[in-house]
This record gives C-alpha cells, structure tokens and sequence, in this order.
C-alpha cells in the first residue's frame, strides 16, 4: 500500500501590519492622537473613540487604522524593518513627543523681574522663585519641543503673568495655596484639550496670577 499523502498547511507570510505592538506603542499613538485634538483634527468624541481601538489594538495594522486619514500624523506603511534600523512607531528621540529628559529650568529672583519672551527653548520642567518682583512667561514665540510644560511657581508678593500659544491649554489644578490675590485664566482653558499644556503647581501669594492669550489686535 502507497503512503498517505500528508496534508499541506501553508504559512501565509507576516507582514509589517501583523507584528504584534508594545503598550509603549500604544501609549504613543494616544500621544499623537492628543496632538491631533490639539490641532483640530478631532473632537473630543473622535478622540475618546480612537483611544480606545488605540488601546485595545493587537497589531500595527489595527494601531495604524487610528490615524489613516490624520495627515502627516501616521506611517503610510508598517513594513519589516531591519533590525539596524529605527522602529518607526518608536517616539522619536528628538521630536516633540520626546521622551522625558528630567531637564529643569530654575529662575530665580528678588526685588526684581523675571521675564522671558521672544524666541526662547522652553525646557521640560520651570521653577520660578521670586520675592518682591513681577515675573512674565511669554511663550507665544518660543520653541517648545514637549506636548506637556511643568510650572513651579514660588512667588510672593509680585504677580505673574503668562502667556500661551493659541492652541495650548493649562492646568491649575494642582496650584496649592493663592493668598492676597486672585487666579485669572482669561484662556478659559483649564482642563480642556490643547498642546502644548502648561501644568501650573506652587503657590502665588501677595499679587494675581494671569493666564492669557497672545493679544489678537491693537485693541487686544
């Protein structure tokens, strides 16, 4: 008797949209995907969608799906990459999603102003000490490679005054103590989508912290 033929089984081949994504991965999309928001490009509805396939995705094809018609915002293809080369669903390294760097920027002051504006590079994390003296943040023009800016703040007796891009946001909510004085976000932004956001903790006493806008106009 001749010998039964074994079945064959065939192996279809992986492609870059099949291997299998890292949460870190995940966690980046979800980044871009705050970037997109902050642009427009979605609403918040969109976004707490896309999220969750972000989160639950399994593969860079699924993953990749979140962001096809985001432009300049997805890799048109997830092919094999050599193992030399760079993941490109990795956070790029010098990019504004890099990864947190521990950079810190202290300014300190007394009986004097503290004040930074034009075209200046904004570092991860500030700590703004100053007594006696009025302290302004402008940061309308400067070069901000972080979709989140920390702002410590350690004023007495001086206001402070800063000013955001018109597409960023803040958050005060962890500010601890603001006495002989008053908050005036006049962004109204608190706690709604944008990037860059500026993260505001420290405490204000004897003098207003405000938060504002770029001026639109002469009359601004």
């Amino acid at each position: 008797m001749g010998e039964e033929e074994q079945p064959t089984t065939e192996t279809k081949p992986l492609t870059g949209r099949d291997i299998r994504v890292s949460d870190a991965e995940r966690e980046h999309v979800v980044e871009v995907l705050q970037k997109a928001i902050g642009l427009g490009m979605l609403n918040l509805d969109e976004f707490t969608e896309r999220t969750d396939r972000a989160l639950a995705s399994k593969t860079r094809g699924e993953l990749n799906a979140v962001l096809t018609d985001l432009p300049g915002l997805v890799h048109p293809e997830a092919g094999m990459v050599p193992r030399q080369q760079q993941n490109p669903w990795a956070p790029p390294r010098q990019h504004a999603y890099a990864q947190p760097s521990g950079q810190v920027m202290e300014l300190n002051g007394k009986y004097s102003a503290l004040q930074r504006n034009g075209n200046w590079l904004v570092p991860e994390s500030m700590v703004i000490r100053n007594k006696y003296g009025a302290t302004k943040l402008d940061f309308s023009q400067a070069e901000i490679r972080y979709p989140v800016v920390h702002i410590e703040l350690q004023a007495k007796w001086g206001p402070v005054e800063i000013t955001i891009p018109e597409d960023g946001a803040v958050d005060t909510n962890s500010i601890s103590d603001i006495k002989f004085g008053n908050l005036d976000d006049r962004t109204r932004s608190n706690g709604r989508p944008g990037t860059p956001r500026f993260v505001i903790t420290g405490r204000v006493h004897g003098g207003s912290l405000i938060i504002k806008y770029p001026r639109r106009g002469f009359f601004g």
